[in-house]
C-alpha cells in the first residue's frame, strides 16, 4: 500500500510519495544526509485514510539529499526610458535533491 503525503519545507509545499526525487530549496547540510520534513497530510494511494494535520502531523517523512547545485541563470533587467538608466543582475537559486525515503 502506498502513501502520498504533503510537506512543507523553504515556504513551498510539495506533494510527494516514497522514491521521488524533489528539487527544493537549498537545506544547510551535507549531501548524504538523512533529513525529516513537516508534514501537512498523508493519505492512501487507494482511497483509504487521509490524516490532516492541524496545522501538521509532525515530521513523518524521511528522506536523504543527494545532492546540491545551482540552478539556470535567470537575467532580471531594470531600465527606465528617458534617463540612460539600465540594469542587467543574474541569478542562480541554490537547490537541494533530495530523494523521499519513507512515509510513516
Amino acid at each position: 500500500m502506498s502513501k502520498i503525503a504533503v510537506i512543507k519545507t523553504g515556504g513551498k509545499q510539495y506533494k510527494v510519495k516514497e522514491g521521488d526525487v524533489i528539487k527544493i530549496e537549498k537545506l544547510p547540510v551535507d549531501d548524504k544526509t538523512k533529513v525529516k520534513f513537516e508534514t501537512l497530510m498523508i493519505s492512501n494511494v487507494d482511497g483509504g485514510s487521509l490524516e490532516v494535520g492541524e496545522p501538521s502531523l509532525g515530521e513523518k517523512v524521511e528522506g536523504e539529499v543527494i545532492s546540491k547545485g545551482k540552478a539556470k541563470k535567470v537575467t532580471v533587467v531594470k531600465y527606465k526610458s528617458k534617463t540612460r538608466y539600465k540594469r542587467t543582475i543574474g541569478h542562480r537559486q541554490e537547490f537541494s535533491q533530495v530523494k523521499i525515503e519513507k512515509i510513516s
